[in-house]
C-alpha cells in the first residue's frame, strides 16, 4: 500500500514519506478546523441581535461544511497532487449570510443559488482557459508581494482568534490590544512560545506538536481551574460528553433561482459578478502564496498543471451552493501543511478524509480551541515573509504596488482587495510612465474588473 502511494503521489520526486505527508495533512485539518463551527455559528446568525432564529440550522450546517470540505480536498489531492484543501470560504459566508440574506432579503435557497452560479460561471472560465491564463499574466513582483500579503493576513488572523488583537466597541482605532485576562489569552501565549521553542529546534510535526500541546493543557487548565467556564466557544477546551453525533443532511440540494425576481436582473447579475470576482482571485491569491511557500511554482511563478487546482476550485464553489454550506474555497490554512512538509496531494487526500469523520466525531473536533490554532497561523505567516527580500525595493514601479498588496489584504480583511489594489496601481503607474504597452492585454481586463468591483457599491446603489 505504501508502495503504491508513493509511485501515485511521487514521493521522491517531491523528497518527501508518507509519514510527513499524513502528519502535514493532519496539521492542515488542525488548522482549518475551526470553520467546522464558525461556519454554522455565521450562516446561523448566532448570537446576532433580531437575526436569532433566521439562520440556517447548526447541524445540518456542520454536516455539509465537513461534507463538502471533505470531499473537495480528497479531489483536490488526487486530480491536482497539490497539498491544498478546500472549505466554506471565510468572507465569502459571511457576505451570503449578511448581505444576501439579511440585506437583500434573498431566502438561504437563493443566497446558496447565488453561489451555485458564480462557480458555475467560474467552471466555465477555467474549462476555456481563460482563468488560468489571467493567473500567469500577473507580474512576477505581484506574485511575490500576494504571497506576502497573505502571510500578514494568515497572521492577523491568528492574532485575532487568539483575543490578542480585538475590535474595541470604542474608541478611535479600529483595532486595539486585547486584555491579559482570561484563560483563553494564557492558552495563546503558551501555545505560541511552545510553538516558538519547538520551531527554533528544529522539531519535526513542531505546529502539529503546538497544536495537540497547546489542546491538552487548555483542557486541563480549563477543567481544573476554570471549571469548564473558560471559554465562550461551546464544547472548547472541554471533554466532549459524547465522541459520536449522526449528520444531518436535511439543507442538502436546495436551491431556488426566484432570486432574479427578488433584486431584478441588473442588481443579480452585479452581485453574482461581484462574489464571483472575490472568489476568482482569492484562490488565485491562495495559490500563489502556498505555491510559493511549497517550491511548487517555475522561475515566473507560475504553478505547474494550475487548471487542475482552479478547476477543483471552481467545482467547490459550485458544490458548496448546491450543499448549502456557502461557497468553498482553496484555503490559505493550507499553508500550514506545506511549512509543515507536505509536498503532494496526499495531505490533502488526509484532510479530507479527517473532514469527512468529523461529520460523526463533531463533539471531539469542537475540543481545540482557536488559541491553540492560532500561534501555527502566525509561524505560517512568519515563514511567507521570506519571500519579501525577492521584491525590488529600489524599483518603485514593482515595489509601490507590491506594498499596496501586502498591506490591503490584512488592514480591509480581504485577498481580493488587496489583489485589486496592486493591480490597479501597478497599471495605474505604468500608464502614467507611458510605459503602458509592457502591460499583457489580461493585466488591462483584470483591472476593469477590479475596478468595477471597487465601484459596485456606487453602480448598485442603497441595497434593497
Amino acid at each position: 500500500m505504501a508502495g503504491l502511494l508513493s509511485r501515485y503521489f511521487g514521493f521522491r520526486e517531491r523528497s518527501t514519506d508518507l509519514a510527513t505527508e499524513v502528519r502535514a495533512g493532519l496539521t492542515t485539518f488542525m488548522v482549518m478546523a475551526y470553520i467546522i463551527f464558525v461556519n454554522p455559528i455565521i450562516l446561523g446568525f448566532t448570537g446576532v441581535p433580531g437575526l436569532a432564529g433566521k439562520g440556517l440550522p447548526f447541524g445540518a450546517t456542520l454536516t455539509v461544511t465537513c461534507l463538502s470540505a471533505g470531499l473537495l480536498s480528497i479531489a483536490m489531492g488526487l486530480v491536482s497532487n497539490y497539498p491544498f484543501a478546500l472549505a466554506a470560504g471565510m468572507g465569502l459566508n459571511a457576505v451570503v449570510a449578511f448581505e444576501l440574506v439579511a440585506g437583500r432579503g434573498l431566502t438561504w435557497p437563493q443566497a446558496m443559488t447565488v453561489v451555485f452560479l458564480e462557480g458555475l460561471a467560474i467552471t466555465l472560465l477555467v474549462l476555456t482557459r481563460f482563468r488560468g491564463a489571467i493567473m500567469n499574466a500577473v507580474p512576477i513582483g505581484l506574485k511575490r508581494a500576494i504571497s506576502v500579503g497573505i502571510g500578514l493576513f494568515i497572521a492577523f488572523i491568528g492574532f485575532f482568534t487568539s483575543g490578542l488583537v480585538v475590535k474595541p466597541a470604542a474608541g478611535p482605532l479600529p483595532v486595539g490590544l486585547g486584555t491579559f485576562r482570561g484563560l483563553p489569552i494564557v492558552i495563546f501565549l503558551i501555545g505560541f512560545f511552545l510553538t516558538a521553542w519547538l520551531m527554533a529546534r528544529r522539531t519535526r510535526g513542531a505546529l502539529l506538536i503546538g497544536i495537540l500541546g497547546t489542546t491538552v493543557i487548555a483542557v486541563l487548565l480549563n477543567e481544573l481551574v476554570a471549571g469548564g467556564q473558560g471559554f465562550a466557544t461551546p464544547g472548547a477546551a472541554r471533554v466532549p460528553p459524547a465522541i459520536v453525533q449522526a449528520p444531518d443532511f436535511s439543507t442538502f440540494g436546495h436551491l431556488d433561482f426566484g432570486f432574479f425576481a427578488t433584486l431584478g436582473i441588473v442588481t443579480a447579475v452585479l452581485v453574482t459578478f461581484s462574489i464571483m470576482l472575490s472568489d476568482f482571485f482569492d484562490t488565485m491569491g491562495t495559490i500563489i502564496g502556498v505555491g510559493g511557500r511549497g517550491g511548487f511554482l517555475d522561475a515566473q511563478g507560475r504553478l505547474p498543471r494550475a487548471n487542475r487546482v482552479l478547476l477543483v476550485d471552481s467545482l467547490g464553489a459550485m458544490f458548496g451552493g448546491l450543499a448549502n454550506s456557502s461557497s468553498n474555497t482553496t484555503y490559505i490554512e493550507s499553508a500550514a501543511g506545506v511549512a509543515d512538509g507536505a509536498r503532494t496531494g496526499l495531505a490533502s487526500v488526509v484532510t479530507g478524509v479527517l473532514f469527512l469523520a468529523a461529520m460523526f466525531f463533531s463533539p471531539l473536533a469542537s475540543v481545540i480551541p482557536a488559541q491553540a490554532t492560532a500561534p501555527a497561523l502566525i509561524i505560517v505567516g512568519f515563514f511567507m515573509m521570506g519571500i519579501a527580500r525577492e521584491i525590488p525595493w529600489d524599483d518603485y514601479e514593482e515595489a509601490i504596488p507590491a506594498f499596496m498588496t501586502m498591506l490591503v489584504m490584512p488592514f480591509t480583511w480581504s485577498i481580493t482587495n488587496g489583489i485589486g489594489a496592486g493591480f490597479v496601481t501597478y497599471a495605474a503607474i505604468k500608464l502614467l510612465r507611458g510605459r503602458g504597452r509592457e502591460l499583457h492585454w489580461m493585466v488591462y481586463l483584470a483591472c476593469a474588473a477590479f475596478v468595477l468591483y471597487f465601484c459596485l457599491p456606487l453602480i448598485e446603489g442603497p441595497a434593497k
